[in-house]
Formats: C-alpha cells, sequence, structure tokens
C-alpha cells in the first residue's frame, strides 16, 4: 500500500486496506437543543460509527449583513435571521458537555468551522481533524487558518470547479488531506450524484484518500461510493426526518443508520483484495461438482 494515502483521524487510520471511516454528520439538526444532539450521538454510537461531526459558525461573519436582519418564521416564533443562527449555534459549555459524553461513549467528534474565529474556538477543544464545508472551499483566509493546525483536514467539493478544487488543495496541501465528492444539493437527486467521480478524484490526486459526502435520499447509493473505493463517509443524520431544518430531508434517522452502517461493513469485508484463490469452502463443492479434475486444465 502507498502510505501518502494513508491519514489519522485519532487514532484511527483511513485510506485504502483499512476499514471505511464512518462520520455521522449532525451538523445544525440539533436545532440548539443539547439533548437532541445527544441522543444522536447515541444513535451513532449504536449504529457503530466512528465519528459524530457539527458545524460552527461565527453568525456575524457567516451571516451576509443583507440577510441579518431578514425576519422568518421559526418553530420559536417570528424573528430575524441572525437571530435564528444565534438560536441554533453551540457555545463552549454544550461543546464542552458533547466533548465528555463522546469521551464516555467511545466515539470521536469534530466539526465544521465557517470562518477563522470558529477554527480558534474548536483548536480548544483539541479536535482530532477539521472539515472544511463545500461552501468554504474557496474561503482561502479559512483553508490556511484550518492548515496551520496541523490536524487531519477532510475537504468536501461540492457546487466546485476542478480548478477551485485543484486550488483548495494547493492551499491545504496533501499531507494531511482527506478529499471527498460531494453534490451539494438537500436532497441530492441519484441522476446527480455522478459516484464515479470518486474514480475521478483518485487519479486527479493518487496521494490523498478519497470518501464521499453524501446528501441524497436513500442508502444504496451511499454504500455504492463504498465499492467505488471511498474510505471516508459521511451522511447527516437525524432523529426524524419531519423535523424543522434545512438538513433533515437529507439525513438518516438512527434505523436507516444503523442499516447503513452494517451494509457499508459488509460490502467491504466482500471486496476481499483482489487476489483469485480457492478458498475452503470451495473445496468440497469443487470435488462434488468439477467435471474435469486436473488442476493443470486450464479454463
Amino acid at each position: 500500500m502507498d502510505l501518502n494515502r494513508l491519514r489519522y483521524i485519532g487514532d484511527r487510520p483511513v485510506g485504502p486496506d483499512h476499514p471505511v471511516f464512518v462520520t455521522g454528520e449532525i451538523g445544525i439538526n440539533h436545532n440548539g437543543s443539547l439533548e437532541d444532539a445527544l441522543a444522536m450521538i447515541d444513535a451513532a454510537v449504536n449504529a457503530g460509527c466512528d465519528a459524530v461531526k457539527f458545524q460552527k459558525r461565527t453568525p456575524e461573519i457567516c451571516v451576509p449583513s443583507d440577510q441579518q436582519g431578514i425576519e422568518r418564521d421559526t418553530p420559536w416564533g417570528r424573528m430575524t435571521y441572525l437571530k435564528y443562527r444565534h438560536r441554533v449555534e453551540f457555545g463552549a459549555e454544550e461543546y464542552e458537555a458533547i466533548s465528555r459524553y463522546c469521551a464516555t461513549r467511545g466515539i470521536a467528534w469534530f466539526a465544521s468551522p465557517w470562518d477563522v474565529p470558529s477554527v480558534d474556538f474548536l483548536e480548544m477543544t483539541d479536535p482530532p481533524a477539521h472539515k472544511i464545508a463545500s461552501a468554504c472551499l474557496t474561503d482561502d483566509e479559512l483553508l490556511v487558518r484550518v492548515r496551520d493546525t496541523g490536524r487531519t483536514v477532510i475537504l468536501s467539493t461540492g457546487m466546485s470547479t476542478p480548478d477551485q478544487i485543484r486550488h483548495a488543495v494547493d492551499v491545504l496541501g496533501r499531507e494531511k488531506l482527506i478529499l471527498c465528492h460531494t453534490t451539494s444539493s438537500y436532497p441530492a437527486p441519484a441522476a446527480e450524484l455522478n459516484l464515479r467521480m470518486i474514480h475521478t478524484l483518485m487519479h486527479a490526486y493518487p496521494d490523498v484518500p478519497i470518501g464521499y459526502s453524501g446528501h441524497e435520499i436513500g442508502l444504496q447509493t451511499t454504500v455504492a461510493a463504498v465499492a467505488l473505493g471511498a474510505c471516508f463517509v459521511e451522511r447527516h443524520i437525524t432523529l426524524d426526518r419531519a423535523n424543522w431544518g434545512s438538513d433533515q430531508a437529507a439525513s438518516v434517522e438512527p434505523g436507516g443508520l444503523q442499516r447503513l452502517v452494517r451494509d457499508i461493513r459488509i460490502v467491504e469485508a466482500a471486496l476481499g483484495d483482489g487476489v483469485k484463490r480457492v478458498y475452503d469452502s470451495e473445496v468440497p463443492i469443487r470435488a462434488k461438482l468439477r467435471r474435469v479434475g486436473l488442476e493443470s486444465v486450464v479454463g
């Protein structure tokens, strides 16, 4: 195996010839409820995920100034978009509770920082990695700050051109990078998933492990991404897809998450190593069914 395609998230190796690293993205599907966030951590643990992921923003930076005062209806009443973003944003107290809970449940956690102060905030939690969301791929200031942490960086490539991806990779460097094929529709239609991009990225970046971040409805296409060679998989998770929020419809509920991780493990075991061999289980069948028994016969 080419060791240049091996990365680590905490003490877990990520790359070819290693078990697929499965991340349940909680994101902001908790809607500001720590109780719901902890319940989704439980769902990820019960399903066998390797990590959960959140999103961290500084609302005053991430919400464009012309949108901050726009009012919208929310489950908590009518409020400005800026106030809503604060309403669903976790602070130090919540993340300290999340960190403690993940430690007791034996699961890693990290987040997608959407701005430089959010990187600084997350660095205080000593995360095993940082994730760059597709929406942030062209934010060089953010990329440089994340690169300078020296941590593993997972980069999603949705809504980006090949040149934009290449530039982001050049800024981040390849040594600690995991690159994820992504289609940034919520939910993404199957005809636009373009899973063969996994192979395209493998050829374009042979020294970088390639993963998949899915926003589709259903599980089979994510399992197909594993069959195509994705060594990192991320799906949004939720307690109930009917909950309020823009990511809920493209998320996986606890029962579906259990099936997804189960099927990923079955498929990766079934892929094997590509070396043809006669298995012990085949020997009695061969003795019973093969009409020509000479081992020297070819064909």
